[in-house]
């Protein structure tokens, strides 16, 4: 038998020591956070006579992952309260920030790419393209072309991200450099693998020529596609929205890249986030279709619902990203009734709430008078919003793993309840006679 070395675990003997390894998952981090422990007197290590590792008292590494978990329990991220720490973004005084620079200034001066990139890993590199490989390309087209006609955007692009999760054996390398590098290769997978809607679409340049041509069969024009790549670039991230936090989970249980972004994809597509553009999008066209602003909002307002586009819970003024975005439209001549329309919205709406165009109008201008579908802003949202998720993930897979786990308040029967008998169980409501 081979003689045991004295830092190995030994089951039942009385103060046995752990290793690297085993403090490490104990304590839920990685190797050299151990060695940071030691560093800052948080942990004591020894080397046992003959070996070259370093060993720790179970005691003193059991106590110090009980003070995190008290930690955690009363710090932000716990279930009490979902803020959570993050170096990526700001939203402070009707301005957002990207990494303390103003994301409008950035957006206005940087492509989508560079910004993503500013976004991952704070450092500008400047005319970086994103491109993926013909084979991975395949893939993904090939599983988006199987389905229905009737498939959303988000259905797309979801089922583009499991195709190029697929064909990546490296995928639940987490890492920094392979996050990085999937990235670069799933947000032009998204893109490329859409249905076309020009006969011969753009797959090279940039990424928003590339976009262009997977919403729209009109030929594009400088200024139009200047708006399509800064509506990129202003949407990449904006803080914890609900996508996001899915992300953040996702990424806390260690699921790899693909699956992070594929849970923001599910998220998005609620009517109360990336789908709000296309319910803007259809009003829009309802009041280019009647002249005036008035009876669809009144309309709106009969039917019990806000009306879409304006108004956002994190500016008390105007959303910056529509400013920046009407501005530029204003340099684009087909968009001309589009933005008066809009105009008449938030003029109409002002007169019962004084609510401000967001986001989600100046995008519904964009595609109204752009010829796209009404899903189109959605599409944009979920392609620019990837370089976000990523730069969560990323950020995610730096802290303890599961910390994104809340405390359920139950409010149920309390126990111990008698076993149900067959038939028991709430009962459907009998038809009237």
């Amino acid at each position: 038998m081979t003689p045991m070395r004295d830092h190995e675990p030994v089951p039942g003997r009385p103060g046995r020591r752990l290793t690297t390894k085993e403090t490490a998952e104990l304590l839920g981090v990685k190797p050299e956070t151990v060695y940071a422990y030691v560093s800052r007197g948080l942990l004591t290590s020894r080397r046992e006579p003959g070996g070259r590792a370093s060993t720790f008292e179970t005691k003193e590494v059991e106590a110090l992952a009980r003070r995190h978990r008290r930690e955690a329990a009363t710090s932000p991220g716990s279930g009490g309260d979902l803020s959570v720490r993050t170096r990526i973004t700001l939203i402070d005084r009707d301005r957002y920030y990207f990494r303390g620079v103003d994301a409008v200034e950035l957006a206005l001066r940087h492509s989508y790419e560079e910004v993503a990139e500013w976004l991952w890993t704070g450092r500008l590199a400047e005319g970086v393209a994103f491109t993926a490989p013909g084979p991975v390309l395949d893939v993904a087209r090939r599983a988006v072309n199987a389905l229905s006609e009737h498939a959303s955007p988000a259905d797309r692009l979801r089922v583009a991200a499991i195709a190029a999760a697929a064909e990546d054996p490296l995928r639940f390398d987490l890492s920094e450099d392979s996050v990085l590098n999937t990235a670069r290769i799933l947000i032009p997978t998204l893109v490329s693998a859409l249905p076309p809607a020009l006969y011969a679409p753009k797959d090279d340049g940039p990424l928003a020529h590339r976009l262009w041509t997977r919403l729209t069969g009109r030929p594009a024009d400088e200024a139009s596609l200047h708006v399509l790549d800064t509506a990129l670039a202003l949407l990449a991230d904006h803080d914890l929205a609900a996508s996001t936090l899915a992300v953040r989970v996702a990424a806390s249980a260690r699921a790899h890249a693909y699956a992070a972004v594929s849970a923001g994809l599910g998220v998005l597509e609620g009517p109360l986030h990336g789908a709000a553009s296309g319910i803007a999008h259809r009003m829009l066209l309802d009041v280019l279709d009647q002249g005036t602003a008035v009876p669809v909002i009144a309309d709106e307002l009969r039917a019990g619902r806000r009306v879409p586009g304006l108004g956002h819970r994190l500016y008390s003024g105007e959303d910056p990203r529509a400013r920046v975005l009407f501005g530029l439209l204003e340099q684009v001549p087909r968009a001309e009734s589009a933005l008066l329309a809009a105009r008449d919205i938030v003029a109409t709406t002002a007169r019962h709430t004084p609510l401000h165009a967001n986001v989600d109008l100046a995008l519904a201008v964009f595609t109204a008078s752009s010829g796209m579908d009404a899903t189109a802003g959605e599409t944009i949202f979920a392609v620019a919003r990837t370089a976000g998720w990523i730069a969560h993930a990323l950020e995610e897979y730096g802290e303890r793993p599961l910390r994104m786990r809340p405390v359920g308040h139950y409010v149920g029967a309390r126990p111990p309840q008698p076993l149900p008998a067959a038939g028991d169980g709430p009962h459907p409501p009998s038809r009237p006679e």
